[in-house]
């Protein structure tokens, strides 16, 4: 079995990358079956379409978020490795932390965690 602790971080970068710049651009747009798509099952079935409706419709975080970002780090843990972001929004001031844990499903990566707080 694979196991994403063992990448190095350029390799990890590779992946998370892209997957963030989906989610930010999915949430900004309020388009759930984009902002899932690299989901694992395991985080799929808990982010249930209705409550990330709900989050997309009341939260003005999950809108206007920038494309830039800083990549504070990497965090490697039981199977899993949690990539963190400062984000920010247009229209919140301020300094928001983008987390993204990342594992393998199979062989394939996925998502397993993304919040902003």
């Amino acid at each position: 079995m694979k196991n994403i602790e063992e990448l190095k971080d350029d390799e990890i970068l590779a992946v998370a990358n892209p997957f963030w710049d989906d989610l930010i651009k999915y949430s900004n747009n309020a388009n759930y079956g984009m902002f899932v798509k690299n989901f694992s099952d395991k985080f799929l079935g808990a982010s249930n379409e209705v409550e990330v409706g709900k989050q997309f419709a009341r939260s003005e975080l999950t809108k206007g978020l920038t494309k830039e970002r800083e990549y504070l780090g990497i965090i490697r843990r039981g199977g899993y490795v949690t990539v963190l972001f400062k984000q920010w929004n247009k229209k919140k001031e301020g300094d928001y932390l983008g987390r993204l844990v990342l594992g393998y499903q199979e062989d394939e990566i996925k998502i397993f965690g993304a919040t902003i707080f």
